[in-house]
């Protein structure tokens, strides 16, 4: 009569020395594990929304890139999430398949479901609740040990069905540091596997995120059990700058989305993030098993799915990263690429230099150019062709047919 009840507590004691090996090895190893939200959280994005097969279309290049886990949707909220994440059962094998839920019995119950077949160590929850002044106040009218006992009920319950089990304080960088550390306690007690240190709305500096990761690690003895997470919104342009200064301070998992797409002014930016620590792994002395050159087709991709343009300007994946128009910068390029580019386009998977004809143009580009297009020209036609150039009306774009034009024109 109680050889089931025993045989399941060898068995408990046993996942629970392979969850603790798994996590210390990933803490002594000091890689940075990246988490993706695209699919969830950057979906949240007003005019975002995915297909269920658009997001497994998305997932299958997120896992190309070599992404650690990947924040597959909201079981709970739609039945277009459950369905995108039964797509993505056998055919999205390598990342983590993770189920955002509330601190609800029902979502986690809905999570199950949804991730059903999925390989335990390949699939998990992640939890959240509200436990700033304002949350508790305004949104659940709970006081902090009403809080804290949701939190731990439902951890609690969820580690009974799944052994990745991730807990975030929702509005955690407007909570009170002693409330938030004992809410992290608690959480790994219960069972939580990942604890996260989200910055809900956005306002944190790196100092200031920096500081509380410290306080996080000082504050929660039991910390060594748990992998501690990241996930910064960017509303005042800090998210990126964020995320790699609790990085410095030794966060294990950073969660991040392609573009920076979400809510508001959106999310940490996966390529940027990825690319910071690529070129300064002499500051944060800190391995990742991305891969650089998917980075730039997977920004085209998810603009062209989510109908989300890329800014020009915006680093990686925008139009103008690898484009000028300054004849000083073109004459560099010209001589050697790395005169004026940070990383060359093939670091990140993206097209070829362009040199673009304007005003601000030199002789040698635009020569170049014509060499390109097998036109001979003399130094003296080219000089003319320049002086036509920067006589040309604004917004005129100089392509292959106004070029030859203005050849002609020139005689």
């Amino acid at each position: 009569m109680n050889s089931q009840p025993a045989t399941k507590r060898i068995a408990d004691r046993i996942a629970e020395k392979v969850r603790h090996a798994i996590i210390s090895h990933h803490k002594r190893s000091g890689k940075v594990l990246f988490s993706d939200t695209t699919l969830r959280d950057g979906e949240q994005m007003p005019g975002a929304t995915l297909e269920p097969h658009e997001k497994l279309q998305i997932a299958k290049a997120l896992q190309e890139t070599g992404i650690h886990s990947l924040d597959a949707g909201f079981p709970a909220s739609s039945e277009a999430d459950v369905e995108a994440i039964r797509m993505m059962i056998g055919v999205i094998t390598k990342p983590v398949l993770t189920a955002l839920c509330r601190t609800v019995r029902t979502d986690i119950d809905a999570a199950e479901r949804a991730l059903d077949g999925n390989p335990l160590h390949k699939k998990g929850v992640s939890l959240f609740c509200g436990t700033s002044p304002l949350h508790r106040t305004y949104k659940l009218n709970r006081s902090r040990s009403e809080v804290l006992k949701i939190i731990t009920d439902s951890v609690s319950y969820a580690a009974s069905k799944f052994r990745i089990v991730a807990f975030s304080p929702e509005d955690a960088s407007r909570t009170e540091v002693d409330y938030l550390c004992q809410c992290y306690r608690e959480a790994i007690d219960a069972g939580a596997t990942t604890i996260g240190f989200p910055d809900t709305v956005g306002l944190l500096t790196p100092e200031k995120a920096a500081d509380f990761i410290k306080a996080i690690q000082d504050g929660v003895p039991n910390l060594n059990r748990a992998l501690l997470a990241v996930h910064f919104h960017n509303d005042l342009g800090l998210a990126v700058a964020n995320t790699l200064a609790c990085i410095q301070q030794g966060a294990n998992v950073v969660q991040c989305t392609v573009n920076g797409i979400g809510e508001r002014a959106g999310n940490a930016s996966l390529e940027e993030v990825v690319m910071a620590l690529a070129l300064h792994g002499d500051q944060y002395k800190r391995s990742f098993d991305m891969d650089t050159t998917k980075l730039a087709p997977l920004c085209q991709l998810v603009a062209q799915l989510t109908g989300i343009s890329i800014p020009r300007m915006k680093p990686i994946g925008g139009a103008n990263i690898f484009a000028t128009e300054a004849g000083i910068h073109q004459d560099g390029l010209l001589k050697n690429p790395d005169t004026y580019l940070p990383f060359r386009p093939e670091k990140v998977g993206g097209g070829d230099l362009q040199l673009v004809l304007g005003r601000h143009s030199g002789r040698k580009a635009v020569a170049h150019r014509l060499a390109e297009l097998a036109i001979s020209v003399d130094d003296a036609g080219v000089a003319a062709i320049m002086e036509l150039i920067k006589r040309q009306p604004k917004g005129q774009v100089i392509d292959e047919a106004t070029l030859r034009r203005l050849v002609r024109e020139v005689g």
